[in-house]
């Protein structure tokens, strides 16, 4: 597993031009308070809809893979959908 300290200032430059960039935290990464199931999957659309027009999309999912981020919304996939893709190229890789 990488560790973000790990990457570079020029590894981590696409996130100047992402789409996210000005928008508030909140909406890519669940509160410290419980969220229904109704809020959690009206935010995480929200926040799909911004990583649908990101230019760097491609650039924030590899992070968040290589990083096994843990929470949020990274290149338009949420930590379960993350961890469903990681499962996926675990088993082709065989």
């Amino acid at each position: 597993m990488a560790d973000a300290a790990m990457f570079t200032d020029l590894e981590m430059t696409w996130q100047y031009s992402a789409a996210c960039r000005g928008e508030e935290a909140d909406l890519f990464f669940a509160p410290n308070y419980f969220e229904r199931k109704e809020e959690k999957e009206a935010r995480e659309t929200r926040a799909k809809t911004v990583c649908a027009r990101c230019p760097v999309r491609a650039e924030c999912l590899d992070y968040a893979l290589r990083t096994r981020e843990p929470h949020g919304i990274w290149g338009g996939l949420n930590e379960v959908e993350r961890k469903a893709l990681l499962r996926e190229r675990e088993r082709e890789a065989g």
